[in-house]
């Protein structure tokens, strides 16, 4: 104990090993980590011996990784698109969902996007898929939409070939055993008992303004399997509809963050003059309808009032959407149209706000900030191949729901009026935040370049995008807006509906120059005016 107080009083003086050197000399030329590194002559400044080099991600302002597409033999098309890091997300996407239902029973998409991922010809069940991917880092998904269906897969890059080889099995060769038919059932059921009770009315409402607008046809079909279908839908109605709709040429293969060339080498190996599960025969009963629209309402009487329980349970509302026709995203318009639904905004009554929360938009500037009593007002754009439905969802007290109606009608028929140049600009530029920030997540690149791809077979970047958000003009949205006030209303309405206008009133309303509703009692007080009259004289 004592030698190491004497070393430490020596160290503290200057006079340790060769601390006396370098307190007259000056520090040595080489630093000595504690490390004990094998460099010891190499300064940070030069790169390290027998290290790979690095390689960073640039920008020039160009588009470095453009969108490459390739359309195998059998028809079907992969499009990659390279993304710097060491994941990437790889899925296939499919033209078909509730749409295409016509000819079969309603919900069978529904019923798939359950079914994804089970057991295969390769896997035994859906642990093993599972324990797979986690060898590399995956995760998997399937979404089914009214047009099309995506099974994906993010994982690491170097698992490619596995991760093709596990989705190509997943989607041609399901075993879709008893048993995963019966939990299937289960999850559908449980999935519509949720969307009755949930507080957020917002599918459901979605759901029903479809309805409305394309009446039994095409996107107005049941996007949810009607509850009296769930047992009827078994192994056979599933291959029969699989044979028709699941073939190469109504398929994408798309992969971000991966090579171009080894993503279609990948393909070839495993979804080039494969067999699936419900055999080779020609497709049939595929329906090609493009969407009618047809305007209507659709109204679903309920008790809300005990919706949200607890201490401070939400209050009863009453829910109206209201939709027009708008166009399709293949369409030119589909810009403007854009632009105009990001410009309407809205959103809760009790939003914190902040940038970017759109505070500045019609639907708070003109409608939540003035109407204390309304909760909602949020303006959504559904948009697909063939047609789009631009939408105002608006909530408040069952007893203020004509007062809500109208509110909605004037600010519909208030698109075609004047458009303010800062407003738009505003719109314009929220919009291209919006897009590019939602790029900047791997999965949103990999299904915009899907998407795209499947509908197009080429994909617009998102430059040319924001060129085009750039050049809409004042006039353009107001063309649009004038065009789609021609057409026939789409209203979906949801709780206590005794105070709802009739569907003609609402039609008036939005034909006419203010957006006010018929006034059904001018009537009865001009009878009053002239019997008071009448009994003075």
């Amino acid at each position: 104990m004592a030698a190491v107080v004497r070393a430490a009083t020596r160290l503290l003086r200057g006079c340790g090993s060769g601390g006396c050197s370098r307190l007259r000399f000056g520090a040595r030329t080489h630093r000595q980590f504690s490390s004990g590194s094998a460099y010891p002559s190499v300064p940070l400044s030069s790169p390290l011996p027998g290290v790979p080099k690095p390689v960073f991600a640039t920008v020039d302002g160009q588009e470095k990784f453009e969108t490459k597409v390739t359309t195998l033999d059998n028809g079907l098309r992969v499009a990659s698109q390279n993304k710097f890091g060491q994941f990437c997300t790889v899925g296939i996407l499919i033209n078909s969902g509730s749409r295409y239902e016509a000819k079969y029973l309603s919900g069978i998409a529904h019923f798939l996007e359950k079914l994804a991922f089970s057991s295969t010809d390769r896997f035994d069940s859906k642990d093993e898929i599972l324990l797979t991917l986690e060898k590399q880092g995956g995760i998997c998904d399937c979404q089914a939409s009214r047009d099309t269906t995506m099974y994906a897969v993010s994982a690491d890059a170097k698992g490619l070939d596995t991760v093709v080889g596990l989705l190509a099995d997943v989607v041609l060769h399901p075993r879709l055993t008893a048993e995963e038919m019966e939990m299937a059932r289960m999850a559908v059921r449980f999935e519509l008992e949720d969307l009755s009770m949930r507080p957020d009315p917002e599918p459901l409402l979605t759901e029903m303004i479809h309805e409305a607008a394309y009446r039994e046809n095409t996107v107005g079909l049941h996007r949810f399997c009607p509850t009296e279908n769930i047992a009827k839908i078994d192994r056979d109605v599933l291959h029969s509809y699989l044979r028709s709709y699941y073939t190469p040429d109504r398929m994408v293969l798309a992969g971000v963050g991966v090579e171009h060339e080894q993503l279609v080498e990948c393909a070839r190996k495993h979804l080039l003059g494969t067999r699936p599960a419900w055999g080779s025969g020609a497709a049939a009963h595929v329906d090609r309808s493009v969407a009618q629209y047809t305007g209507g309402i659709v109204k679903l009487e309920r008790d809300m009032s005990s919706v949200s329980l607890g201490p401070a349970p939400f209050p009863e509302l009453a829910h109206v959407m209201i939709g027009l026709e708008s166009c399709s995203f293949l369409e030119a318009d589909f810009i403007a149209f854009a632009v105009l639904n990001m410009m309407m905004g809205g959103g809760g009554s009790f939003s914190a706000g902040g940038p970017g929360k759109g505070m500045f938009t019609r639907l708070y500037l003109n409608v939540l900030n003035r109407h204390h009593w309304m909760y909602n007002a949020t303006s959504y754009h559904h948009s697909y191949e063939d047609t789009g439905l631009l939408c105002i969802h608006a909530s408040a007290d069952p007893r203020q729901v004509r007062e809500m109606v109208e509110i909605v009608t004037r600010e519909f028929v208030l698109m075609a009026g004047s458009v303010d140049v800062v407003e738009l600009e505003r719109a314009k530029t929220q919009l291209t935040s919006m897009l590019m920030m939602n790029l900047e997540a791997r999965p949103v690149v990999f299904e915009d370049v899907g998407r795209q791809v499947l509908a197009t077979r080429s994909r617009k970047l998102p430059h040319e995008l924001c060129a085009l958000i750039r050049d809409v003009k004042p006039e353009d949205v107001r063309r649009v807006a004038s065009g789609m006030l021609r057409r026939k209303p789409a209203v979906a309405a949801l709780g206590d509906l005794s105070d709802l206008p009739t569907y003609e009133h609402i039609q008036a309303a939005l034909a006419s120059k203010d957006g006010r509703l018929p006034r059904t009692y001018r009537l009865f007080r001009l009878m009053f005016h002239v019997r008071s009259r009448s009994s003075k004289a």
